[in-house]
């Protein structure tokens, strides 16, 4: 059983870490890096087989690739807290040469990195291509990668998802961040995407839907689902609930801080409504 006390007391931190990476340089995207906080502390402290150290070739471990690479804040921060590379690294965040660039980088060789993901609509391309390379190389671990849901109104997405149930790529679990925010409003506004479970399903995918995006317990369960539709033929995709700025009030439900950073006051605000836990950087 997973110990929630510290998943829960890791979730606050993490929300920390978030806050002050972009407040210290007033630049980058707490949105939807507050939103996924609880998928990705669920994720690298429960759900993923993974082998001590770093490696690119992922060999006889799961492994995950950020498709909406502008939430690097989170994903940063839960590498970090999972043993990748050092906590005190945070500081460098967005700074010139640093390797903890706005969106993920591969040429500074950053631990946990395994694709660039700056340009958005690529990550279950990827994603289907190393899970089909596992399943070549007899490789029995799974391949993770989330995406937001104004992603999947780029069509390479569409292709990638086709070319997953055509060819049978059953290690493939694709989580969207589905909390109905983009960066000029909401996707019903911008572009409906419809029916997504259907639409899954219509081409082939087994669909597992978390209501409760942001409860770890939900998303452990949730996921756990999940695994164990792999091996039976389909892709499998998960539809996350999520809450754009969870954990701020004045920073929920909402697309206007998709992309923008708190003043002072603001991040005394925000940090007051999660409270140091397992310490700061």
């Amino acid at each position: 059983m997973p110990d929630m006390n510290y998943l829960n007391d890791l979730v606050i931190q993490v929300r920390r870490d978030i806050l002050r990476q972009v407040h210290k340089v007033n630049s980058g995207h707490p949105g939807g890096s507050l939103g996924c906080t609880e998928f990705f502390v669920a994720l690298f402290q429960e759900l993923m087989e993974r082998k001590d150290g770093f490696d690119m070739n992922g060999k006889e471990e799961d492994i995950f690739f950020l498709s909406n690479g502008h939430i690097s804040p989170v994903f940063y921060s839960v590498l970090a807290r999972s043993g990748y590379f050092p906590v005190e690294e945070l500081n460098t965040f967005r700074h010139i040469n640093s390797r903890l660039q706005g969106h993920p980088t591969t040429h500074e060789g950053l631990p946990g990195i395994r694709v660039a993901s700056g340009s958005l609509g690529q990550g279950i391309s990827v994603a289907a291509g190393a899970a089909l390379t596992k399943k070549l190389n007899n490789d029995s671990h799974l391949v993770y990668t989330l995406c937001g849901d104004g992603e999947l109104q780029e069509g390479q997405n569409w292709e990638a998802i086709m070319f997953a149930a055509g060819n049978k790529v059953d290690n493939l679990i694709v989580t969207v961040d589905y909390n109905g925010q983009q960066i000029d409003g909401s996707l019903e506004d911008v572009l409906p995407l419809g029916n997504l479970k259907a639409k899954f399903e219509a081409f082939g995918w087994e669909v597992i839907e978390i209501e409760e995006g942001n409860n770890l317990e939900a998303i452990v369960s949730g996921m756990n689902e999940a695994k164990s539709k792999t091996g039976q033929g389909k892709p499998v995709c998960v539809l996350l609930h999520t809450v754009m700025g969870n954990g701020v009030d004045f920073m929920m439900h909402t697309h206007a801080w998709h992309g923008k950073a708190p003043n002072d006051e603001q991040l005394e605000a925000a940090l007051s409504q999660n409270p140091e836990t397992l310490g700061d950087y």
